[in-house]
């Protein structure tokens, strides 16, 4: 794999790219290649996108196509569950030991009880091992803890993953390429991301208990979802402007490629409204592109499974900004539009 860091992805397209140029004209086919070229398009436009990760993504190691996105700036900023930003790492040092279940839909809830009895917790046809991936990690990262509690630090919950990542403590325990790990790579670039909901992971469990231990004295030391709501909001102000400033001043720069559905994806995307209609602050563009990968279907109330039109009445995107909705397994269909992207 080929990790130079460049802006864009250029040259000859590949195999993979050429497969989906030539079969994928129909359906949600047509509309993965459509939302691949309109996410290339915002690119060379000069836009920015932002990825957001819901589900299991790092678990299904999406890290072995996000990181090279990452590298080479494709990707300028990622929302994620708390879930998937701490599974990139635990997959980085207890890949080994992971269990595959390829029949996990014959399992009985007796099966299910021996998998916890072998500290295995399964996450559909995967388990994770618990004490060489969570209790590993954990035993790192309180030290990162309880170093910033005592001196007085607050940080947010990826701050602390990238600084555990960057110290270079756990590089013994590395199982897999290193260059497969999209965290490590997000951690490299202090790449912009927010975890919204972090608290409900299990590393979220594992700070609470060690603030009721008292290991952690104060939980303030780790900043809250009402603090990444303001970072944000911050960061788009000063990143956002008109991609087309002389045609549609309402569609933005910064883009939103949407991995499954949840808070994931509920959370960043509704900073812009909150922007114009609760701050008041004028001139701040919209979301300039908008692609969501999602198998939830459109009923009453499911706003996972909504068409993207739904978002204009809520202030978040414009009547031009382009949209599209891939109805699919996103593990099979965000490695494929990314392979496009970057020209596999």
């Amino acid at each position: 794999m080929d990790t130079t860091s460049t802006s864009s992805a250029t040259g000859p397209r590949g195999p993979v790219s050429r497969f989906i140029e030539r079969h994928y004209r129909h359906f949600n086919a047509a509309a993965l290649l459509d939302a691949a070229r309109g996410y290339e398009a915002h690119l060379a436009a000069g836009g920015k996108m932002m990825v957001t990760l819901a589900g299991a993504m790092s678990t299904a190691e999406l890290g072995l196509s996000l990181a090279e996105m990452i590298r080479r700036d494709l990707v300028h900023a990622i929302t994620c569950t708390g879930a998937n930003l701490e599974e990139d790492v635990f997959n980085l040092v207890a890949h080994d030991h992971y269990v595959r279940v390829p029949d996990y839909r014959d399992l009985r809830p007796e099966d299910e009880k021996a998998l916890l009895e072998r500290h295995l917790n399964r996450v559909t046809d995967t388990c994770i091992p618990e004490e060489e991936a969570m209790r590993r990690i954990e035993a790192a990262i309180l030290e990162e803890w309880m170093r910033a509690d005592q001196a007085g630090e607050r940080l947010f919950p990826h701050e602390f993953c990238y600084r555990l990542l960057l110290s270079g403590k756990l590089e013994r325990y590395y199982q897999i390429d290193p260059a497969d790990s999209w965290l490590l790579e997000a951690a490299k670039k202090n790449l912009p991301l927010w975890v919204p909901g972090w608290e409900d992971s299990t590393l979220g469990n594992m700070f609470a208990a060690h603030c009721i231990k008292q290991d952690v004295r104060d939980p303030r030391t780790m900043r809250s979802g009402i603090e990444y709501m303001m970072n944000l909001a911050e960061w788009y102000t000063a990143n956002a402007r008109p991609l087309k400033p002389d045609t549609d001043p309402e569609l933005g720069s910064i883009g939103f490629f949407q991995i499954g559905g949840g808070i994931a994806g509920d959370f960043p995307i509704c900073v812009v409204p909150m922007l114009h209609q609760d701050l008041r602050r004028e001139h701040v563009p919209l979301w300039g592109y908008f692609c969501q990968i999602s198998d939830s279907t459109t009923s009453y109330g499911s706003y996972s499974g909504a068409v993207p039109n739904e978002k204009i009445t809520w202030g978040k995107l414009a009547v031009n900004t382009p949209k599209f909705i891939v109805e699919s397994d996103a593990t099979i269909v965000a490695p494929l539009v990314f392979a496009w992207l970057l020209r596999w």
